[in-house]
């Protein structure tokens, strides 16, 4: 169980702070379960009433600076997501960002990054859905990276294309 005041992952909604853990007073919900509120980081003025038993959407503590840290040097021995098709490419995608684990999200963007780059070696542009899960993991990690390390997002991406060999 989480406690008042934890950073934690959940889900896509990315990193929140344990708010509250409370009891919601709503017709037709167990009055007797308890709840987390949880304010989401990047989107002030939202809060978000889950079950402190969710098994539903997956909740884990955020990465400590040390973790994120060697998270961030662990990016350059990285294998790309192998997908054996382009049938199976978009649930692939899906799985990586539902599993929240930063790790996989890594591999995700070595991946689309490394997919864009062939394509653009051939003259042709990223597709629209490798962009979307592209932004999508690049923000839900560069998110909690930026928060862990106390530092904002653009340094966080500045640090990952260097490792990445990218110096644009």
């Amino acid at each position: 169980m989480f406690e008042v005041g934890d950073y934690i992952v959940y889900g896509n909604s990315g990193v929140c702070v344990v708010d509250e853990i409370t009891h919601v007073e709503m017709k037709g919900i167990d009055s007797q379960k308890l709840y987390y509120r949880l304010m989401p980081v990047d989107s002030r003025g939202s809060k978000i009433f889950t079950p402190v038993d969710n098994t539903k959407v997956i909740m884990r503590k955020m990465l400590t600076k040390s973790e994120a840290e060697e998270l961030i040097d662990s990016v350059p021995d990285l294998e790309p997501v192998k997908v054996p098709d382009d049938k199976q490419r978009e649930e692939i995608y899906k799985e990586v960002v539902r599993s929240c684990n930063p790790l996989e999200w890594f591999r995700i963007i070595r991946t689309l990054y490394n997919r864009k780059q062939e394509r653009l070696a051939q003259g042709r542009k990223a597709t629209s859905m490798d962009e979307r899960y592209y932004k999508q993991v690049e923000n839900c990690l560069y998110g909690e990276l930026a928060i862990a390390m106390e530092c904002d997002k653009n340094k966080i991406e500045e640090l990952i294309r260097s490792r990445f060999g990218d110096d644009r």
